[in-house]
């Protein structure tokens, strides 16, 4: 049984790798999902050993924030929040740097991917209409709502994973976590606000006309926003100053939300990402069937013997962030999860495994989501023009944070 574990599990993070597998129509979500049914199939799990190998407190945290920021997209709060800012009597320097905390601020609360998705189009278009190059914008969109979602336990997918795997207290995390997102903030301002200087302005309209899709400005309702906004602080104030389980806490705010006489839950579950919520169902059954073979701790002790402790800083962070960029973040962080085992584990892991997403734009589901946002608006920003911004963000900030862990630590 270990050869067919392995095999299924180098099959499956072939797929991370490759963004699927040649000749068959599979995507990340396919072929974790393909590999959890394979275990089963060959007999390594039982149905019922591979449903208790998923941990459920982070699927219902990941899909009830997903609920609420739903609610906050509907209600047309993303729309509008965009609308005002572009409005702003500023020069584009500033402007820039409103766009940058805007975004950070909401990532931190609600997931970035929605962020990046409900924003992205507007801030397209509101950029042209001011005779502005979007391009710097939409890259400090997307650059922003990774770094900023780096600030809480709630921000991303895998952040969520790890403060409930290893139940960090939110509060601590933050104090932790804002200290390099606040100085990266700046850097990833001051590293744009140079590329922008003297080419602020658009040298001509898009190639291709732009494509709108009817959610992408929905009108806005103060009442379906206050409500989003409401849950969403009365969870942050619940995660702080209770013990009450975040899951079952998120997932109260979530129902209270679906109860709505204007907003129909089949909108509502509709924006729920349920291809992350299955990628993480698969992963969580492949990794279990290999880590109840021995294996990963024996790769652990075996590394450690080699003179790379995973228990230790530097090595921790610089496994974090190649794996990050190989499989993508969260089975990046599924991976790494058991050699967490010290203090300072569960932050560096969140920290790194976020940040690193910016390198590239296939580093983050977010850069995706505005590139293509972009092309639907005639926007081109291809893997040259992302690389100039991406890469020296990442370094700036992942050097922030080694700076930061190295005086903690």
């Amino acid at each position: 049984m270990t050869e067919i574990v392995v095999a299924i599990f180098v099959v499956v993070y072939l797929g991370m790798i490759l963004g699927g597998l040649p000749f068959v129509q599979l995507d990340r979500t396919g072929v974790a999902l393909l590999g959890a049914i394979a275990l089963v199939a060959f007999g390594v799990l039982t149905p019922e050993q591979a449903a208790l190998s998923i941990h459920l407190p982070t699927l219902l945290l990941l899909f009830s924030f997903m609920v609420i920021s739903a609610q906050m997209r509907l209600g047309g709060f993303y729309a509008w929040v965009t609308l005002r800012i572009a409005a702003l009597p500023i020069g584009p320097g500033a402007l820039l740097a409103a766009v940058i905390a805007v975004v950070a601020v909401l990532s931190a609360v609600f997931s970035n991917d929605v962020v990046c998705l409900a924003i992205a189009p507007v801030l397209a278009d509101a950029c042209l209409r001011r005779g502005l190059d979007p391009v710097p914008f939409l890259l400090a969109l997307a650059c922003a709502a990774n770094v900023g979602s780096a600030a809480t336990l709630i921000g991303n997918p895998q952040n969520m994973l790890i403060g409930s795997v290893l139940q960090l207290p939110f509060g601590g995390y933050f104090l932790e976590a804002i200290v390099p997102v606040g100085l990266g903030l700046v850097a990833l301002w001051a590293l744009l606000a140079w590329q922008m200087r003297g080419h602020e302005r658009v040298a001509a309209t898009p190639a291709v006309p732009p494509t709108r899709r009817d959610d992408d400005h929905p009108p806005f309702d103060r009442w379906q926003t206050a409500k989003g906004l409401a849950v969403a602080v009365a969870l942050v104030v619940v995660f702080l100053f209770t013990d009450w389980p975040r899951e079952v806490a998120a997932l109260t705010g979530a129902g209270i939300l679906l109860m709505s006489r204007k907003l129909h839950s089949t909108h509502m579950l509709g924006l729920v990402d349920w291809e992350l919520l299955i990628l993480f169902i698969g992963l969580f059954v492949v990794n279990h069937a290999l880590e109840h073979t021995g294996l990963t701790a024996q790769a652990v002790q075996a590394l450690a013997a080699a003179g790379f402790p995973l228990a230790e800083p530097a090595p921790l962070f610089a496994a974090t962030l190649v794996l990050s960029n190989m499989v993508s973040n969260v089975p990046a962080v599924m991976l790494l999860l058991p050699a967490a085992t010290q203090p300072f584990s569960g932050p560096m892991l969140a920290l790194v495994s976020t940040l690193a997403g910016n390198l590239l734009i296939v580093g983050s589901i977010a850069n995706i989501i505005v590139v293509d946002a972009a092309r639907r608006q005639g926007i081109a920003i291809d893997w040259r023009r992302h690389a100039r911004t991406g890469v020296p963000v990442t370094l700036a900030t992942l050097a922030i944070t080694a700076a930061w862990f190295a005086w903690r630590v």
